[in-house]
């Protein structure tokens, strides 16, 4: 595994004068030229003083496909403890585990500007202790170095799933609804917690510009639980429900991430793709056939399948697939500017479409 360099005491730079990059830190070659109608190219020792946008979690699905638009137009750093073969070529990736010490050295050295943090992890099948320590402690330390480093823009990529999946919810959460996802599910505890600490960090520290999305199910290519579950032959539903579900196309996610790095863009945004529509019409468009389950069956024999490695899927999952789990997304349209490009039937099919699944393997 890849390191940074020797740790060092180095006082931070200040907003004033941030540091090139000192020798022995990966070269950054000068950003592609932007296209002439624009009003200005941009200047590589200016764009190197504007400093740079450094994304944790760079080697998933969703920080790969965010470097290959920010890269055009922002000098661009990763963390990420897995390696990435096919990155840009302008875009410096740093394989390092990011609860390491190491981490502090990029942000003295590259002189970020903005943080974009996606590495937060999801499975369930990890235990409890590793993944609170990868999700909670890690995210403090990345902010404690946003302080000390004076970052002036955060990025959180959250979910609505910390809202939670009720009988009582209303049609559609706004933003300020409680965030009661962890109620019979502890896995989504960590991120609820994270959610809670960028909030935090948002009102304690108002010189960093904090912007936290919650988007409703992502689909795609990437390997969540639910593109993972529309792509199975014959998925199990709950016998006597069919919910109204809300998805967004993974690249209308990149496309928000994107909306949120804009100077001024602040706060908490719910992320909805085109509409909504029942579960059993997301099957009838990718021609699946549902095996329709009693619920106490169904919570049994998902419990028992996923205490054998057999399936990816906890019982705590049922839930989303009895009751509504939607979000209004005005703040974000209104607000932030963003409005999805992606139809209900491309975010759907894009499940299933063969670059999907060949990156989802």
């Amino acid at each position: 595994m890849g390191v940074v360099g020797d740790e060092s005491n180095t006082n931070p730079p200040s907003k004033r004068s941030r540091p090139r990059a000192r020798r022995g830190a990966p070269s950054v070659p000068p950003p592609p030229a932007v296209d002439a109608a624009d009003e200005a190219l941009q200047d590589p020792d200016a764009d190197e003083e504007r400093g740079a946008v450094l994304v944790t979690g760079i080697c998933g699905r969703l920080g790969k496909l965010l470097v290959r638009e920010l890269h055009r137009t922002e000098r661009v750093v990763g963390i990420d403890r897995r390696r990435f073969p096919d990155k840009p070529k302008d875009v410096v990736h740093y394989q390092v585990d990011v609860r390491r010490k190491k981490t502090r050295d990029i942000f003295r050295t590259e002189g970020v500007r903005a943080v974009v943090h996606l590495g937060v992890l999801h499975d369930p099948r990890v235990g409890e202790r590793e993944r609170h320590n990868w999700n909670i402690v890690a995210f403090q330390k990345i902010l404690d170095y946003i302080v000390e480093y004076e970052v002036e823009k955060l990025v959180v990529l959250s979910s609505a799933a910390v809202y939670g999946p009720h009988a009582d919810n209303p049609q559609f959460l706004p933003e300020d609804a409680p965030l009661l996802g962890a109620q019979g599910f502890g896995a989504i505890r960590d991120l609820i917690e994270l959610d809670m600490l960028a909030q935090s960090f948002f009102w304690r520290h108002p010189q960093t510009e904090t912007v936290i999305l919650r988007p409703c199910h992502i689909l795609g290519g990437v390997r969540n639980a639910a593109s993972n579950y529309l792509r199975l032959e014959r998925p199990l539903t709950v016998l006597g429900f069919d919910p109204m579900m809300q998805a967004i196309h993974e690249k209308d996610v990149v496309r928000a991430l994107e909306h949120a790095l804009r100077p001024g863009a602040k706060g908490i945004f719910n992320l909805r793709g085109a509409g909504e529509l029942p579960l059993s019409r997301m099957f009838r468009k990718l021609g699946t056939s549902p095996i329709p389950i009693p619920g106490a069956l169904a919570t049994g024999m998902l419990d028992r399948l996923f205490r054998y490695h057999l399936s990816s899927f906890p019982a705590p999952e049922l839930d989303h697939l009895r009751y509504v789990c939607m979000v209004d997304d005005t703040r974000a349209r209104e607000v932030l500017g963003f409005t999805p490009k992606y139809d209900l039937d491309q975010t759907i099919e894009a499940v299933v479409s063969p670059r999907a699944w060949v990156a989802a393997r």
